[in-house]
């Protein structure tokens, strides 16, 4: 028998004795051997230690029971694999165990295989998100692990939900899911378009590299071209003030769902243009609009382990005790007491620095009827009373903001706390103060609109609350930075200028021309899905002058885009083609991908002695 194999000595009654090593001690984690079946911890029995089990004759005479399972650890990969033991057996090892570390392989993929296997993934995730593009977009029914399937039209959650078994095609999928998931974050819609465009840009990067163009000269091409686009949509951009403005711009990101975009602007007319706006499920099988009084932090949570709703991304707590301290605290065990109150708890920074951060503190304290523990006053956390708690309806806490509904503080301070701030901004001379006192007065008297969305089923609740959550977000970019026309036809006039940009090479006028035909993209692809030739449209739009006439597909007919109210907010398209942009042309260069190999597991059986 191999030196290196487990040997196993069966009963006593044995005639011939097994030759073996001299006795010796094994280490206390080799040791399998015990008379207290108490010390049994997770299927291991282990010695106390004064019951060694030696190898050799001498195992023999001082041979204690084993009860229960132990686990035999395999030479090459770490691991261990069953043995189950009989009453009256004793395990002894014959020689010592080698170790080694188990390193995962790596597999790697080189130039136009690489990029090749990386497109297939762009292509198929872009496919799956761009069907709910337009006025006549499908919706996409995504399966999940819990509870039923999730039905939706919101781009940038379909390419989240993607995922391929080939690791190299899941690279380039992770790729256009940053892009998705940067405008998102960046604009708050125009994730489906940053996705098109993505899949256009690399997919003729892709042609150009492989038919031997520079891929770093095709870089800097599609870079001037990107600038020069966006140079050329801020001249087209006009600013936003109506209510009636404000609606259309609703309406179109919401898939041209008119209530949707008049609930929004009935919302900025209550709260303001900088007011807050919340958005949660509603009771009824319509939607509504309810403004009750509440504060915005520009601070969210220190520490994404407080979050309570995994698909938001954020901490939400009903009828929360609030405890407000103008100090880092770095005494936990001083905290002891008061986190004995609570299940759930979240930490936020205080906003503000200085005498602008007391200045905040007070204001919060006085809406939810807190007391702000301050040293100056000889307050600390020894001496806390639970009456220096506030408290409010709700509290929804997300990574970079929180929002406070409906603090429990007494209104008339409220008011008076309101009639201060307005008397010092008339008595203020600085503008800059000016600005921040106003602000301190719309969080504390402005309150916060709720938006109740209603439906027949949970499903329907979720799609009409992603369309709602996008449209506000077009809504804000559009009051920040205006307005162009919709309908992806401000990215297909401003193709036009690029035929004057001028290259220092003809491998970046080809970039240049990469970036050119992708900016039809858009067009065409909510042309395809309300069932129209998408390259027809685009042809006959660049044929005429009228940088306003659009397609509209929910009628079928070409019209003035702006008067129809089919506009898109700058900042949304702007977002979308500087990301589609920044990751395809890096995917570009791309010359090896480094994956993980795939793993070849099989557990041994157990074995019965």
């Amino acid at each position: 028998m191999p030196p290196s194999s487990p040997i196993l000595s069966s009963s006593p009654s044995s005639s011939t004795p097994l030759p073996s090593p001299p006795p010796r001690r094994l280490p206390l984690f080799h040791r399998t051997s015990t008379r207290d079946r108490s010390k049994a911890l997770a299927g291991r029995h282990v010695p106390r230690g004064r019951q060694p089990c030696l190898q050799g004759p001498a195992s023999r005479e001082r041979r204690s029971p084993v009860v229960g399972t132990a686990s035999l650890l395999k030479r090459s990969s770490f691991q261990g694999f069953p043995i189950r033991f009989r009453l009256g057996s004793c395990l002894t090892v014959g020689s010592r165990l080698a170790w080694s570390r188990n390193y995962a392989a790596k597999d790697i993929k080189f130039g136009v295989q690489a990029r090749a296997l990386m497109l297939r993934g762009v292509e198929e995730l872009a496919d799956a998100v761009k069907v709910t593009m337009g006025p006549k977009g499908r919706t996409v029914i995504i399966e999940q692990s819990f509870g039923a399937p999730k039905v939706t039209k919101d781009g940038v959650t379909v390419a989240k939900s993607i995922e391929f078994s080939d690791r190299v095609k899941n690279v380039g999928a992770s790729l256009v899911k940053q892009v998705a998931n940067a405008t998102n974050d960046t604009a708050g819609d125009g994730t489906t378009c940053a996705t098109v465009l993505t899949k256009a840009i690399f997919t003729e990067g892709c042609k150009s590299v492989a038919a031997g163009m520079n891929a770093m000269d095709l870089r800097r091409g599609i870079s001037m071209a990107v600038e020069a686009v966006v140079t050329n949509l801020k001249g087209m951009a006009r600013m936003i003030s109506t209510s009636e403005e404000i609606a259309q711009v609703a309406t179109i990101s919401a898939n041209g769902e008119r209530e949707i975009g008049e609930l929004i602007a009935k919302a900025m007319e209550k709260v303001g243009k900088e007011g807050v706006i919340t958005i949660v499920d509603g009771n009824t099988l319509y939607n509504e609009l309810e403004v009750v009084e509440g504060m915005k932090l520009d601070r969210g949570y220190i520490s994404p382990y407080f979050i309570t709703n995994q698909k938001n991304q954020k901490c939400e707590l009903n009828e929360p005790l609030i405890l407000i301290h103008n100090k880092n605290i770095s005494n936990v065990q001083a905290m002891v007491r008061v986190m004995e109150l609570a299940l759930q708890v979240c930490a936020v920074k205080a906003p503000g620095f200085g005498e602008t951060k007391k200045a905040n503190l007070q204001d919060l304290a006085i809406l939810t009827g807190a007391e702000v523990i301050t040293e100056e006053l000889g307050m600390n956390l020894e001496n806390f009373d639970p009456q220096m708690f506030g408290t409010c309806k709700k509290v929804t806490i997300s990574k970079d903001d929180t929002v406070i509904l409906d603090g429990a503080g007494d209104k008339k301070a409220i008011e008076e706390r309101a009639e201060q701030l307005r008397s010092a901004i008339e008595q203020s001379t600085s503008d800059s103060d000016k600005e921040k006192l106003q602000e301190r007065l719309a969080k504390l008297s402005g309150g916060v609109a709720v938006l109740k969305i209603g439906g027949a089923s949970e499903t329907e609740v979720g799609e009409k609350k992603d369309r709602v959550t996008d449209a506000l977000n077009a809504t804000k970019a559009a009051i920040e930075e205006g307005i162009v026309p919709g309908g992806g036809v401000a990215l297909l006039y401003a193709s036009k200028d690029l035929d004057k940009l001028q290259t220092a090479s003809f491998d970046q006028k080809i970039g240049v021309q990469i970036i050119q035909n992708a900016l039809k993209a858009p067009v065409q692809t909510i042309a395809s899905n309300a069932g129209v030739e998408g390259a027809v449209i685009a042809g006959k739009l660049l044929e005429q002058e009228n940088t306003d006439l659009g397609y509209d597909a929910a009628k079928g007919e070409y019209v003035d885009m702006v008067k129809a109210g089919i506009i898109d907010p700058l900042k949304v398209i702007r977002t979308a083609l500087m990301d589609a942009a920044s990751v395809s042309s890096l995917m570009t260069t791309t010359e090896s991908i480094i994956v993980e190999a795939p793993k070849e597991e099989s557990d041994a059986p157990a074995m019965e002695y």
